[in-house]
């Protein structure tokens, strides 16, 4: 009874975590949305489990087709694409991200077409075809090694484009704790389908360590480590009635369409505590924004869902330069980082500006003077 109740208590967390996630503006965006189905997903695989043992699906047989799609493909999938949507865009290009869908795909189609024989009965499939569904779900469970083995590795490797060291640490930590209960699964699964052992002790001890991954991800993901940067208005927004407090969080919401000017007392109102601004911190700090060189006030407006107007002014107020000038200052100490780096040792001063996401060698040096008082070459001797 404790130990189910446990595991209800995470599933529900799970879906409610995973819809703040997705729905609140403080913690929306590419890279969260992942994690939220990472949630989403755990969630769905521990309440099958409960599901079986309640004997949920003996009392109502049809909902094991939720139980046979293979959603535990699904969490090193959404765990490594939460990663590399937390790193610039010139890496991100790269990926193609639908074939790591394949693994899910195959599983769960196969399996639905077995179970409309073996549960619904809407079809019989023919004897002849059982060598054939043999062959095929050998594939089926090499495509489960793969996704399960094979993609970690890849996932440890794109983790050296993240530049917070903090939030290296915190990733790195998701991700060893969830492929580590990925391989136990595996290594257990494949131990009871070849030998024939009890798996079932195992399983329990899995499905609650699980658990453990939904607590641990809302405490230091969400609160601690700070998916979005406002600590106080996380813990309102984590622990109040209303889900989010208008006034806590100082939301602006007015209908501004046009770069209008604005009233003293409207603009006084806006802070650093601005929900918008923390969004536009939270783009430049964890997705490096600035490294795209062709980043507009337009496409930054486009990402916070208001206007270019309202951009300008919430840079202009909270740090009172303008829009370029902020961008700029990201891109420079981006700068900074590539000369302390080994990794960028053989790129010359110019080659490191433009992959910090200046578009020319003059903007390069004029922005880098402007912030440090020294020029690029002058900042590298003085760094030694």
């Amino acid at each position: 009874m404790i130990y189910t109740t446990l595991l209800n208590i995470a599933v529900f967390q799970g879906i409610i975590l995973g819809i703040i996630i997705l729905k609140s503006s403080l913690f929306n965006s590419n890279s969260n949305k992942y994690l939220a189905y990472l949630l989403f997903a755990l969630s769905i695989i521990l309440l099958n489990y409960v599901f079986e043992l309640e004997h949920v699906f003996k009392t109502y047989p049809l909902l094991r087709f939720i139980d046979v799609i293979d959603w535990i493909f699904l969490l090193p999938v959404f765990t490594f694409l939460f990663i590399i949507n937390r790193i610039n865009d010139a890496v991100k290009k790269r990926q193609n991200t639908y074939l790591y869908y394949i693994p899910f795909t195959y599983a769960s189609t196969l399996n639905i077409t077995l179970y409309l024989d073996y549960v619904a009965g809407i079809y019989k499939i023919p004897e002849s075809f059982l060598y054939l569904i043999n062959i095929l779900q050998v594939i089926q469970l090499l495509l489960a090694v793969i996704i399960i083995i094979v993609l970690p590795f890849y996932s440890y490797f794109m983790i050296r484009y993240l530049k917070d060291p903090q939030e290296k640490k915190w990733v790195i930590t998701l991700l060893t704790i969830m492929y580590l209960l990925l391989f136990v699964w595996l290594t257990t699964y494949l131990s009871g389908l070849f030998y024939h052992s009890d798996i079932s002790s195992t399983m329990s001890g899995l499905a609650l360590a699980a658990t453990f991954v939904m607590h641990w991800t809302a405490y230091i993901g969400i609160y601690k480590y700070k998916l979005a940067k406002n600590k106080d208005a996380i813990y309102n927004f984590l622990n109040s009635d209303a889900a989010v407090s208008t006034a806590g969080l100082q939301i602006i919401e007015n209908s501004l369409t046009e770069e209008n000017s604005i009233s003293e007392e409207y603009r006084e109102s806006i802070t650093a505590d601005n929900l918008y601004f923390q969004k536009l911190e939270l783009l430049c700090k964890e997705q490096h924004i600035y490294t795209d060189s062709t980043l507009s006030r337009e496409k930054v407006a486009e990402k916070l869902g208001i206007s270019a107007g309202y951009v300008s002014q919430i840079v202009n107020t909270v740090t009172g330069d303008n829009f370029a000038n902020y961008i700029n200052s990201y891109r420079v100490e981006a700068f900074k980082e590539m000369i302390s780096d080994s990794e960028y040792e053989n790129y010359n001063l110019l080659a490191m500006g433009l992959e910090s996401g200046f578009t020319s060698k003059t903007t390069f040096y004029k922005a880098f003077k402007k912030v440090t008082g020294q020029t690029p070459n002058e900042y590298k001797n003085t760094s030694k």
